[in-house]
């Protein structure tokens, strides 16, 4: 599976469309006035090729439409992402993230990654399925605590609900003490405005098939995202059928969970446990 193109890209490209299309411009129409092949601005429309502040300001002058904002975003999509300073090549849920005002995450066998201590990230890390340099360790653990950051920025803010299974709190990662540190630090994040977090018992639920992430955004006319990992990628879903059909399973397993503050006290038994 190829790289999904990156965020920035793919909405000034949904934002290029949707003005050709009020235009009652085709894609071959506009490409050939653009002087581009219609594979070509298919490209651009969907966030694969970059649209430099050039072919903005010819779009807007054969679309006849005047939106500056378009400049501005064309801008932002050409810089590189922050997470790119730390050698970081991700095109796919970091990228996303990045953009997200909200994050709804059924973690399945694992615990959500914006939970993590700095311990339990290296015990995560030590047991994944790719092979780390010192180098690559250090600035991924890096990049996964400034995404965390954001729980409690006043500036950016990311508001998070997540479901965790009570076999992710009792499986041992990286022994007794990263493990009595890990549900100490959940009990303490569980306080946040920004975070709201349950418990799944030990017991049958209508999730057993996996873990999943929804991602909603600031702006309206921006799709919720589904996020699926599984053994050698993702998936990003976009399609509004399977989108809610998630949406309707991640509401159902909150009703299935312990309530927030049941939640905490099971944490704070499990964590005396270890």
């Amino acid at each position: 599976m190829g790289k999904r193109a990156p965020f920035l890209r793919r909405r000034l490209g949904r934002r290029l469309r949707e003005i050709r299309e009020e235009a009652n411009f085709t894609l071959a129409e506009a490409a050939k006035r653009l002087d581009k092949t219609r594979s070509a601005l298919q490209r651009i429309e969907t966030g694969v090729t970059r649209a430099d502040v050039h072919f903005i300001r010819s779009a807007m002058d054969v679309y006849d439409i005047y939106d500056e904002t378009l400049v501005e975003q064309a801008r932002e999509a050409a810089k590189p992402p922050w997470f790119r300073a730390y050698g970081v090549e991700d095109m796919g849920y970091v990228d996303v993230e990045t953009y997200a005002a909200s994050v709804r995450e059924f973690s399945g066998l694992k615990l959500p990654g914006l939970l993590h201590t700095e311990a339990y990230i290296r015990a995560s890390f030590a047991h994944s399925r790719r092979r780390r340099t010192p180098e690559q360790l250090h600035n991924d653990i890096e990049v996964r605590l400034i995404r965390q950051e954001r729980l409690t920025s006043e500036r950016d803010p990311l508001e998070l609900s997540a479901i965790i299974d009570e076999s992710a709190l009792r499986r041992d990662l990286g022994g007794p003490e990263v493990m009595r540190e890990q549900l100490r630090h959940l009990v303490e994040v569980a306080n946040l405005e920004s975070v709201t977090l349950q418990v799944l018992p030990l017991k049958a639920h209508s999730a057993l098939d996996g873990g999943f992430i929804l991602l909603s955004f600031q702006d309206r006319d921006e799709p919720d995202l589904l996020y699926v990992e599984y053994v050698t990628g993702a998936l990003h879903i976009e399609e509004d059928p399977e989108v809610q059909a998630c949406r309707l399973k991640f509401d159902r397993l909150g009703v299935e969970a312990l309530s927030p503050d049941d939640s905490v006290a099971l944490m704070k038994r499990i964590g005396q446990e270890w």
